[in-house]
Formats: C-alpha cells, structure tokens, sequence
C-alpha cells in the first residue's frame, strides 16, 4: 500500500508542470505529508485529552487543518465534494492563506526547540510547486490514506521515505549531497557507541540519516523507561543544515522516524566563530559526512584558526572544537586530506592528531558514494590524547560498487568486528605516529601487507618462453604425423 502510493503520488508529480526532478518530488511529498502527519499527532494528543477530562488546545486554527481544508468529509467518511477545494481555489488557498499562516508560526513560537517553530521554519523554506490543483487534490487524498498511528506504520513510511531520499542521491545534480549509504553510517555508529544520556551532533546533517540511524541504534539498546525515552525525544540529537530542502527533509525525515520535534536548525555552520563555542555547545559524539569541494569565502574563513576554502576541512575544524573532552567522532572526508601538501591541510592533518586520538582510519572503495566519483576515508577520534597510533582497514567488498551493487552490512561486518582489537591483516595495519614525516604530516593510506606481486617478465623471458612453446608444439604435431 505505501509503496504504491508513493509511486502514484511520483508518477503525478511527473506529470505537473511545476516538479520537474527527483529533488522537487521530494520536497512536495515533504510538506503534504507533514501536515498529514500533524493533523493525526493533534488527534493522538486530543484523544489522550479527552480520556483524562482535559481540553487539548489545537496548535492549528480550525481553517487550516487537514481535515478541513485538505479533506472535509461526508457523515459516512466519504470527501465531502461541496466543501472541499479543488483546481484553481485549491492551488490559490495553498500559496495565498495555508503557507503564509503556517510560516508566521517561526515569529510566534516561543522557542526553535518546538514543533510549532518547526512548523514555521518548513513553510518559511519550502514553495508549493505544484502547478494544477487537480493533481494536488488528487495527491491530497493519496496522503490522507496513510496511516499513520501505529509503530508498524511509521517505520514502514520511514523505510520508503528513506527510499526516495536515496532515489534524490541517484538522480545526479546536487542531490547526492543529501544521502550517505546507509550501511556506512550503521558501521560508524557501531564504532562510535552512543550511549543514552550522551549528546549526538551532526553539524552537516541532510536528510539527518546519521541522526536517525543513532536514534534507531539508541533506542534497542537503552532500558524503555519514561525518563529515557523523554531524553531520547529531546535531549539527545542535534544538528544544523544550511539548505532549505535539506533542512526539510531532515526533519521529516527525523519525525517518521518517531522524533516529534527535532533539534535542528536552519543555519549555516561555518559562519559560526569556533572561538566561540562554549563548553554548553559540546558534544559526546559527532557524526558527519560534510560537504566537500566547496570554496568559503574569506569572512567564513575568519571564523577558524586555519585559513582555506575547503569546506569540508573548515567542517572538520569545527568538529574538533564542538566535541566534549573524551567525546568521539566519526568523520567521512576525501582521501586527498590525508596527503595534500598544502599549508591548510599540513596544518590541519597536524591540529587533528595533536588535540585527538586519530585511532582509526576506513579507507573506502571507489563508488561508495553514488554519482560521486571521490575516493573517501573515515576518521574516528576521541578528543583529549594526542594521537600514538593510527589502525588503518582498506575495504574491499571484492566487486565493482555502483547502483546495482550498492555497499550493503555485510560488506562491513569485518571492519566493525575487527576494529575492537586492531590486529594486523592483509587488509589492516597500524601505523606509529612517531614515525611521520613531521614536514608534511603525511597520513596516506599505504598498506605494508598487501600479497607482494610477482615481478612483470622482461621481453627476453616472455620470447624464451615463446620458443619452448614452439619446440613442444613441433614435436606432438611430428608425433601426430607419425601416427597418421
């Protein structure tokens, strides 16, 4: 059922002249599910108000709820067709009344810790696109199918949402920034072990699949009383996003994954002074996969003690200073910060293994990332001790990676496993780093233990060999004559 419904409400959006990608689609999709979603989380709230004699007070004013102007129905549950919208009127109450009421809620909220802010924020960022009312009222009435209260269902939804955000990374353009393979963040969270009371971040945080995995991985782990699963809704995972769409469906994302009010915010990392990050900002554990390849202006630049461009090394600075004394962090970046010969890069490669314990580094295969053809690493590392040692584990999943051979769990299953003892192995090493070179602070990944290759034959041999060949051939051709 669910499955279906996405794919009709894509195959809609396909047709109307405002979505024209896989990016559109999602951000359509986002919003009308989201009003979906609240409508049934302001029923749950008024259900569980009236079983104990109070009055639930709507965060919605009567005009924009969903069941009145999304889908007004009949005594007999059937859409009431004289009052509900459609063509035109739909598409015109849409733009004109229902997103600007919903975005005035970002100025009347009492705090951005808040769905109401959150409300505001989504409706602030995000534009109706679809262009025929006739297709949004058709869309309408597929959301409002969905179910939507019990666990079933939400994970369920969560799955197929999580679907179309990797769908949005394989379509090419910028939407692969949005999706790191989920597998990756699974084995990453495993190494990192966030623990129920600790602070979870992600200052780059997307479709917050990070976030979400934790929240997933948190949650099987911990004791289900009250108080824990209070701190786990409110007081356990944070993150910022700059872009729009992005900030959007992290937190849908984050919200179908049973998150009511997601700390996120809508603000640019990078324009925050790191000098400025108080002991309150910090954090247990950081994970990320910040964009790489972009060029900061030199304002941003101010902002950090090492001068560059680089986005993802200004990302990474900023890490470094947001994690608490002991936190741990796990880090995707591109495999050229390990041995570029920069001075920001130097610096940088220095400041890391000085202020944390790089204690290991997973050296990823080509194709990890679809659409991207970047080789990355991840870097874990605990703040506090410099760094003694560096374990390095080359994957290698044995197959060319791309869409259909997409990294799965299993491919992982070994680096996770061996990562808790660090042994030497074909694919593993550990590195002294006393032994680096102190000018370059190079970190390259360079595998001692790879099967040492036979040597190429010289031309001499190979013709050598060629002549043997030929001998032996004459003399069963001659044996063959004789038998003749």
């Amino acid at each position: 059922m669910f499955e279906n419904t996405f794919k009709n409400i894509d195959d809609i959006l396909y047709k109307d002249s405002g979505a024209d990608s896989e990016l559109d689609y999602i951000g359509q999709t986002s919003w009308i599910l989201f009003l979906r979603y609240l409508d049934e989380l302001e029923q749950e709230k008024s259900d569980e108000a009236e079983l104990q004699g109070q009055t639930y007070e709507y965060i919605l004013d009567e005009a924009y709820r969903w069941p009145n102007w999304a889908m007004p129905k009949t005594p007999d549950g059937e859409l009431d067709h004289h009052q509900a919208l459609t063509g035109p009127d739909l598409v015109q109450f849409v733009d004109t009344k229902l997103f600007p009421y919903l975005a005035g809620f970002k100025q009347r909220a009492d705090n951005p810790q808040t769905i109401e802010y959150k409300i505001g924020e989504i409706f602030s960022e995000l534009k109706n696109k679809i262009q025929s009312g006739y297709n949004l009222r058709e869309i309408v009435e597929m959301a409002d199918g969905l179910p939507f209260r019990s666990s079933k269902d939400k994970h369920e939804l969560s799955h197929l949402y999580e679907t179309k955000i990797a769908n949005m990374g394989n379509a090419g353009r910028n939407g692969g920034q949005y999706y790191t393979p989920r597998p990756l963040i699974r084995a990453m969270i495993q190494v990192t072990d966030p623990q129920i009371g600790e602070k979870v971040y992600d200052g780059a945080v997307g479709s917050a699949g990070f976030l979400c995995e934790a929240y997933e991985y948190m949650y099987e782990r911990m004791d289900k009383t009250t108080a824990n699963l209070q701190t786990l809704q409110e007081d356990t995972f944070y993150g910022k996003e700059k872009k729009n769409l992005a900030y959007v469906i992290g937190v849908m994302n984050m919200i179908l994954h049973g998150i009511e009010a997601p700390n996120i915010i809508h603000t640019n990392t990078l324009g925050e002074n790191i000098r400025d990050i108080q002991e309150h900002q910090r954090y247990h554990v950081i994970l990320a996969n910040p964009p790489f390849g972009g060029k900061e202006r030199k304002e941003v630049q101010q902002n950090f003690d090492i001068k560059t461009g680089e986005t993802a090394f200004l990302f990474l600075q900023h890490f470094i200073k947001s994690l608490k004394a002991g936190g741990r962090a796990a880090i995707v970046i591109k495999n050229t910060f390990l041995s570029n010969t920069d001075n920001a890069s130097i610096s940088l490669r220095k400041h890391l293994l000085e202020s944390c314990n790089l204690h290991t580094i997973l050296d990823m295969p080509g194709g990890t990332f679809l659409g991207a053809g970047v080789k990355t690493v991840v870097l874990f590392f605990q703040k506090g001790e410099a760094t003694k040692r560096t374990w390095y584990y080359q994957l290698d999943p044995g197959r060319n990676m791309g869409k259909t051979n997409p990294l799965n769990d299993e491919d992982l299953k070994e680096f996770v496993e061996l990562q808790k003892s660090r042994p030497e192995t074909e694919k593993s090493w550990t590195f002294k780093i006393a032994d680096i070179n102190e000018e370059t602070f190079d970190l390259s990944v360079k595998n001692p233990n790879l099967p040492e290759e036979k040597p190429l034959r010289s031309p001499r041999e190979i013709l050598a060999e060629m002549e043997c060949l030929d001998r032996e051939t004459n003399v069963i051709l001659a044996s063959l004559k004789e038998l003749i």
